[in-house]
């Protein structure tokens, strides 16, 4: 089986045929293009043009080649499945992320349908968010708490 190696360039200035050139001569080929443009003011995005939902917990990279985890709303999802983990009801994990300033990704406040709504997500992320070191940290901070 064949195996392939990627990279993407990025262009910053105009565009420069000797790229090509170097590339080629490396044994590259050439397999895409992509073009952008800044959107006159008079032309809105399309419905659905960056595609499907991004899963609560991620967000898309800065080089735009790969989903990373989103910092604060990892934390959400820590903090509900700690709670959960506590036997925490829907009404209480609603008002601990609520008093603690975590926000929905639309930027209201959480209520229990939407925490809910996001118990496949946490089934999703849950091995990875057992196995982070924070976890770990929480855990026995909690053990700690629970020790008579």
């Amino acid at each position: 089986m064949a195996y392939f190696e990627r990279v993407r360039d990025v262009i910053s200035g105009p565009f420069s045929p000797e790229i090509m050139r170097q590339r080629t001569a490396a044994g590259w080929q050439l397999i895409s293009m992509e073009w952008r443009r800044e959107l006159p003011d008079q032309e809105a995005p399309t419905e659905g043009a960056f595609g499907g939902e991004i899963p609560y917990g991620l967000r898309i990279s800065e080089d735009c080649t790969r989903l990373e985890v989103h910092p604060r709303e990892n934390q959400t999802l820590i903090l509900m499945m700690e709670l959960l983990g506590q036997d925490f009801s829907y009404s209480s994990i609603v008002s601990d992320l609520n008093e603690k300033g975590f926000r929905m990704r639309d930027g209201g406040p959480w209520n229990r349908i939407a925490v809910f709504k996001m118990m496949p997500r946490l089934i999703e992320v849950g091995p990875r968010l057992f196995s982070s070191e924070e976890w770990k940290v929480r855990e026995k901070r909690l053990s700690q708490v629970k020790a008579p």
